[in-house]
């Protein structure tokens, strides 16, 4: 196709598209034909089926008018009222014959069966009594009933018509029609529709002959019951084409396997519906091969002056752009000749800007490489923080045991040192994890001090190894601002990793100082580090997009100018100061949070409170957690309480715990293999909503938006990982005493 001349290339796509309409033009009137064909059969169909119930509601009347009167005439009556079985005997053999029915039986007022007859060897009237029981059942507490039934495969009309001596009922009268063939063959007459009807999902009579038009009629029928929706179905049977319905009669019993099929034929429509398609598909022919031919002629008209405009773009794709097309004419031709000449002109123009946004490309490219590397430290730096939570949360436990009891002196010194590297550890995991985490933006009051506290612990490390001091000085009792925590972080790292590989490359031993203090209505943040400064001719594109000084690879030249964004949409303001070879000093200024303070610091001892172990005497306390040493652990602080703690590995078998014994307290881990500790909650709110009152989660994680929202619903205490005895002790008791 690609490399066919022009005339192809128009001469094809008509022809496609030609054809594609004649095609898309049968499709549609075939379509619009055989929906009214279908609209046509649903109403033949709906307009046959309301016939046929119409049919079935009369002939339920007659039979019920006829036979109501049959019973109550004396020569039948007096036989029933004998209540001798031997004399009502020969009446019914008679009733049998006379009325022309298949068995009939009479009922006691007690409903119990005393006689009953067939005429059919074939027919069992224990099971007859049995199909028609629900008709019985009713008459005995109305009028009569007709009802339809299908035994051993065959349909009849149940006529139960109770008995009266003088306005007592003394019984009732049971007779049995058969529904056949000729029966069949009234209601096709009557509907003006071909009909199967059917018993036990089998078809007992029909006005279609064949074992073919059996099959499909039932396999239709059962169709019908997994599909009710469908209220029309297209079907061949014999060669002609059918659209047809399916019904189920009444019953008392709503037995499903009794039913009908109505058939409606659309043969002719469907031949004339051929020949329509035939003489359309002629006609497209000719309008296509008329199409074609004109086409053909104004294509070799229009692809002369075209050559003159091929012979000039093969020179501007050789690199001369200098080349123009002579302009003959001023239809289309003439005008994409021009525009071609204009074209060229701005291909010139704009290839230097071309080059210049490749650059810019390629620069954004690896950006967003780098933003991307960071992301995934971060989720890295994420789940090792989290894991580290678990052992540390023992060796804090433990540690602090050890102070708690009677140890020598010469060891409570390194036991003192042991807590406080474990205190360490905990500050900088809940930094990394509180920095790693993606959150909304959420702004409240927060401490600057405590921020730059928290990166601070973050990059203690690289500063260390780069031989970088840092010296802080924080104003006390600052004023809290109002600010979201996680993005003050990011700007405090930005700028403080800046001043490190500044300070680092500048000399061995560099220093950075950071001052907090309150100016006016804002709390100002001074980050000043010794390194090389900045040029003044950069001072003023410091904060610009994309504007670094580092080498290629090794900045993304977006750090301050997040930063600047970021302090702005704080309502604050960041700036710089430099000097050539004196450093550089960044100053971040926050707005106070007004109407807010932060809350007085929590002193806690370093040595926990003496244990009572008094305390939980005859309390009984369950501890789900996956990890051993945090069972060891709490075990060993609660029992040393007085408490009687049992502890368990999963949740599964703490909900069995739970089942079997009470329990006044119960600390559950939040992140377990199988059931976690939420679902543990669901279960247990499931079976005892008291007892979830009395449930302590654990977890390792920084609690999120989720937890925290659930938390609040249910006003849940969660002991965060690494804790201390304290806590413990205090939440045990708090929950145990409400």
């Amino acid at each position: 196709m690609f490399k066919a001349n022009f005339r192809t290339k128009v001469l094809l796509p008509v022809m496609v598209v030609m054809v594609v309409l004649v095609a898309v033009t049968v499709f549609v009137v075939n379509r619009s034909i055989t929906r009214q064909f279908q609209t046509e059969a649903q109403k033949t169909l709906a307009t046959a089926n309301n016939v046929f119930n119409k049919l079935q509601s009369i002939r339920s009347d007659d039979l019920l008018v006829r036979f109501r009167s049959l019973a109550n005439e004396p020569r039948w009556r007096a036989a029933f009222q004998s209540g001798d079985v031997a004399t009502m005997h020969q009446p019914l053999l008679d009733l049998l014959r006379e009325e022309s029915v298949k068995v009939v039986f009479y009922t006691s007022a007690s409903d119990q069966v005393l006689d009953g007859e067939t005429d059919d060897s074939e027919l069992s009237v224990a099971s007859f009594e049995a199909a028609a029981s629900p008709s019985v059942k009713k008459a005995l507490s109305g009028p009569g009933t007709v009802d339809t039934v299908s035994v051993e495969n065959k349909l009849y009309d149940v006529i139960s018509v109770p008995v009266y001596v003088d306005n007592g009922l003394i019984g009732i009268l049971t007779l049995g029609s058969e529904i056949g063939g000729t029966d069949a063959t009234k209601f096709s007459q009557l509907t003006h529709a071909q009909i199967a009807l059917l018993a036990d999902g089998k078809v007992v009579a029909s006005t279609l002959s064949g074992a073919d038009a059996t099959a499909q009629c039932a396999s239709l029928y059962r169709d019908s019951l997994a599909f009710p929706s469908a209220d029309v179905t297209a079907i061949t049977v014999g060669g002609i084409h059918y659209f047809a319905t399916a019904g189920q009669f009444d019953s008392l019993s709503s037995d499903k396997t009794l039913g009908y099929v109505l058939l409606s034929s659309y043969e002719d429509s469907l031949m004339a519906l051929q020949d329509t398609k035939r003489l359309l598909l002629i006609v497209s022919l000719c309008a296509i091969i008329l199409g074609v031919s004109v086409v053909w002629l104004v294509v070799n008209k229009v692809t002369r002056p075209l050559s003159e405009l091929r012979d000039s773009a093969e020179a501007v794709g050789r690199g001369d752009f200098s080349r123009q097309v002579p302009l003959r004419s001023d239809d289309e031709v003439g005008e994409l000749a021009g525009a071609f000449n204009r074209m060229t002109k701005n291909v010139r123009e704009s290839r230097a800007q071309l080059e210049q946004t490749v650059s810019t490309l390629k620069n954004t490219q690896e950006q967003l490489i780098q933003s991307e590397k960071l992301s995934a430290v971060g989720e890295f730096v994420a789940g090792v923080a989290h894991e580290l939570n678990n052992p540390l949360a023992a060796v804090m436990g433990f540690s602090e045991m050890l102070r708690e009891a009677d140890v020598d002196a010469k060891y409570r010194r390194q036991l003192d040192l042991i807590f406080k590297a474990a205190q360490r550890c905990q500050k900088i995991v809940q930094s990394l994890l509180s920095f790693a985490r993606h959150q909304k933006p959420e702004r409240k009051p927060v401490s600057a001090n405590e921020l730059v506290e928290a990166v601070l612990e973050i990059v203690a490390y690289p500063l260390r190894t780069s031989n970088v001091e840092v010296v802080t000085r924080l104003q006390p009792g600052l004023p809290a601002v109002l600010a979201d925590s996680h993005q003050i972080q990011q700007v405090l790292l930005n700028i403080i990793n800046n001043a490190r590989q500044a300070v680092e490359g500048h000399q061995r031993d560099g220093r950075i100082k950071i001052n907090t203090e309150f100016c006016e209505t804002n709390v100002r943040i001074t980050i000043q580090d010794n390194g090389p400064g900045i040029p003044e001719e950069n001072l003023r594109r410091i904060f610009d997009p994309f504007f670094t000084t580092k080498e290629v690879g090794k900045g993304t030249g977006l750090g301050l100018s997040l930063c600047y964004g970021i302090i702005k949409e704080h309502g604050g303001n960041i700036s710089v100061t430099s000097r050539q070879g004196e450093g550089a000093a960044f100053v971040i200024e926050l707005p106070i949070a007004k109407g807010t303070k932060l809350p007085a610091e929590d002193l806690k001892s370093s040595l926990p409170a003496k244990t009572d172990s008094r305390e939980g005497a005859g309390r009984k306390i369950l501890v789900i957690d996956d990890e051993e040493s945090v069972l060891l652990m709490v075990y060993q602080i609660l029992t040393a309480s007085g408490y009687h703690v049992h502890t368990v590995a999963n949740g599964e078998t703490g909900l069995q715990e739970l089942l079997k014994n009470p329990y006044d307290a119960i600390f559950c881990d939040w992140k377990m293999p199988g059931l976690n500790g939420r679902e543990v909650y669901e279960r247990v709110r499931g079976t005892s909503p008291e007892l979830c009152r009395r449930i302590i989660f654990i977890t390792g994680d920084v609690i999120n938006e989720t937890m925290q929202e659930f938390l609040v619903k249910e006003n849940r205490p969660c002991l965060a990982k690494p804790f201390t005895l304290t806590e413990v002790r205090t939440l045990a008791k708090n929950t145990i005493t409400g």
